[in-house]
């Protein structure tokens, strides 16, 4: 059984033996956006390598925030009952045993009723690992009732948050696949 401590300033994650595992988040190569660019925005009449090139990592906002806000890389408006995907050109390096919970920034979520579009996005370890480079897509719902709440935002501004945890595997756990795809890929 390995015993996991914390660092109090969130800088690594350390198992008994003292090894230093990193938290980061990069970008993802020029060509693999573009290939999903292709695929998720065939309407889009924007210019990939311009949005790519302003691609924002994910930063915390306060010393004491838990999540990393992720920015938007272009301009979005969402009316009630509309759905968007957002390729944030970014992926998680992380240690196993951590995973990179997303969520709706708290602010969008009341106003708007913004809701991930599959209720909570959990990013796993290994998708760093994903024949995508572990590209990061948000896909997001504004729920509202109200026609009128429409949601804006602006490029380079920020829509959601990541949150990194440590978690627990069970004694007996005898999990040994490892990862190829993407999005919902480890059922099949």
């Amino acid at each position: 059984m390995r015993i996991f401590y914390y660092n109090l300033q969130c800088e690594a994650f350390q198992v008994e033996k003292g090894m230093n595992f990193m938290l980061a988040f990069e970008k993802i190569s020029w060509p693999q956006f573009l290939e999903d660019w292709r695929q998720k925005n065939d309407d889009r009449t924007d210019d990939p390598s311009e949005i790519y090139g302003d691609i924002r990592l994910p930063e915390r906002a306060t010393a004491a925030s838990a999540g990393y806000d992720f920015y938007s890389p272009h301009a979005f408006t969402l009316h009630p009952g509309e759905e968007i995907t957002i390729l944030t050109g970014i992926r998680a390096i992380m240690p196993e045993n951590v995973v990179l919970i997303i969520a709706p920034r708290s602010g969008q979520g009341m106003r708007y009723k913004l809701q991930l579009m599959n209720t909570i996005g959990v990013i796993d370890a290994d998708y760093q690992h994903a024949d995508n480079e572990g590209h990061i897509m948000i896909a997001i719902y504004n729920d509202h009732p109200d026609e009128h709440k429409v949601l804006s935002v602006e490029k380079g501004q920020a829509f959601a948050q990541g949150i990194f945890l440590p978690y627990l595997v069970t004694d007996d756990d005898s999990a040994t696949a490892a990862r190829s795809g993407g999005f919902g890929s480890t059922d099949k």
